[in-house]
């Protein structure tokens, strides 16, 4: 039987590196050359440490700077209500007990790519989302002032955040799909726009035709709240409606970036509408 040899090739890592600088520092010039070498080690170790974290503090004392001064260039109406949306948010999401990482991700998603928050404007919903976390308050309560304070388009984009929460969980969670409902009930949002927003989570974005990832028909079915089958006029007089309840002028109060998430759903509103137009001859 033929022996096979193989030639270890590896190199010493860090600590054979420093035990032979150590071995030749002894050679040559003794122990007070090591001690030299390490107190210089040591001395390098420390200032770099230190370096980073004053860096690191520095940095995050910008951060929060730039976060304070963007909430004071805000209106009270916009911090408000952010506020109350994050807060409302965190409690649905911890309804079941849990405050999963992907609820979490999905509100952060909303912030950052919805509405185009920079990171000084992410650390301030980041701080909102740990106060929220951090207490205990009352969802009724935290619903009845969002109603009272904020019209009807506003508590639109608030139910579509609280079902885009719900339907993070795969399977749905019913009691939490069940609060949905009553929260749309309580915002006083009709029926009809509750359960085309449902409807719309419900057959997701994960129900796609299967070519090229094009929205199916249902789902454009879904986001202009009107039965499968349903007749162009049906399909009009929803589209008019909905153009009505998402007007980017609706909400622009609220600040810019709540005036691009009503324009985004006009845009999907919209392609849905041409969708229907186009496949039953429409001008």
């Amino acid at each position: 039987m033929q022996r096979q040899y193989t030639y270890n090739n590896n190199q010493p890592g860090c600590g054979g590196c420093l035990l032979i600088i150590i071995l030749l520092l002894l050679a040559t010039g003794g122990w007070q050359a090591v001690g030299s070498f390490v107190s210089t080690l040591i001395y390098i170790v420390l200032f770099g440490g230190i370096t980073l974290f004053a860096a690191f503090f520095g940095f995050t004392k910008y951060v929060q700077s730039r976060a304070t001064a963007y909430a004071q260039s805000q209106t009270e109406s916009h911090n408000r209500f952010v506020s109350l949306l994050v807060n409302i948010l965190v409690c649905v999401a911890k309804a079941d007990g849990h405050f999963t990482k992907s609820e979490l991700r999905t509100m952060l998603n909303f912030f950052q790519h919805s509405l185009y928050y920079n990171q000084e404007q992410m650390y301030w919903v980041k701080q909102l989302i740990k106060e929220a976390c951090d207490t205990d308050q009352d969802l009724e309560e935290l619903l009845t002032e969002f109603r009272n304070n904020f019209a009807y388009e506003p508590r639109l984009i608030l139910l579509e955040l609280v079902y885009q929460i719900v339907f993070t969980k795969k399977p749905v969670n019913e009691e939490e799909l069940h609060l949905a409902r009553k929260i749309g009930q309580f915002l006083r949002v009709s029926d009809y726009e509750r359960q085309t927003i449902e409807n719309k989570y419900r057959y997701g974005h994960q129900h796609h035709s299967t070519s090229g990832g094009v929205p199916s028909e249902q789902r454009y079915y879904a986001v202009l709240g009107v039965e499968k089958g349903a007749n162009f006029a049906a399909i009009k007089k929803s589209y008019r409606k909905l153009s009505m309840q998402y007007h980017p002028d609706k909400v622009a109060h609220l600040g810019e970036e709540f005036k691009g998430v009503a324009e985004e759903k006009m845009k999907e509103i919209n392609a849905a509408y041409d969708y229907f137009r186009k496949k039953f001859g429409e001008s």
